[in-house]
């Protein structure tokens, strides 16, 4: 069975799942809507842990923009002193430039690298938190289903989002 196919195969089902669930009488069903995006955004665990990253590589940060600095002061010096320059050493100063860029795009690239890792970790133990969240609150409020994804539209009254990120705040 190829890809596509399983996906016909998926897209059927659900959309019986979908009519059958709506056959039912759904007066008793309490269905709620999370914003986990938002979740994600506003809530004091995740702005901690932006601002803990922050804190974290603040000191990489400016040890790159001071290389940069150094960088762009010697290029500048280079152009300036160019015309007085000999030969060999304008291309010994044009050596040095070369390796300080490759120096800066290595740090830079090392920078990104670390910080992507770091804010993924974060990201995915807020992601837990929220989830524990929205699962205890669903099962305290009585609630039989709370969508998060691929909502297309939701009214004010089946939206939880506020409810969920004041039970994070707490």
């Amino acid at each position: 069975m190829n890809g596509r196919t399983f996906l016909s195969i998926f897209f059927i089902g659900s959309i019986f799942s979908v009519s059958n669930l709506i056959a039912q009488d759904l007066s008793g069903l309490k269905v709620g809507v999370v914003n986990v995006g938002r979740l994600l955004q506003e809530s004091p665990q995740a702005v901690a842990a932006t601002q803990s990253l922050e804190d974290e590589f603040a000191p990489r940060r400016r040890e790159f923009l001071a290389l940069q600095s150094a960088y762009e002061a010697k290029a500048a010096q280079l152009e300036q002193d160019r015309d007085v320059m000999g030969a060999s050493e304008r291309e010994n100063v044009q050596r040095d430039l070369r390796d300080d860029q490759r120096e800066l795009l290595r740090t830079q690239n090392e920078f990104r690298e670390d910080l992507d890792i770091r804010r993924n970790e974060a990201l995915g133990k807020v992601q837990q938190e929220v989830f524990i969240v929205i699962d205890e609150f669903g099962k305290s409020q009585g609630y039989d289903l709370i969508f998060a994804e691929g909502i297309v539209f939701a009214s004010k009254e089946v939206d939880v989002t506020q409810q969920i990120l004041e039970k994070l705040i707490n």
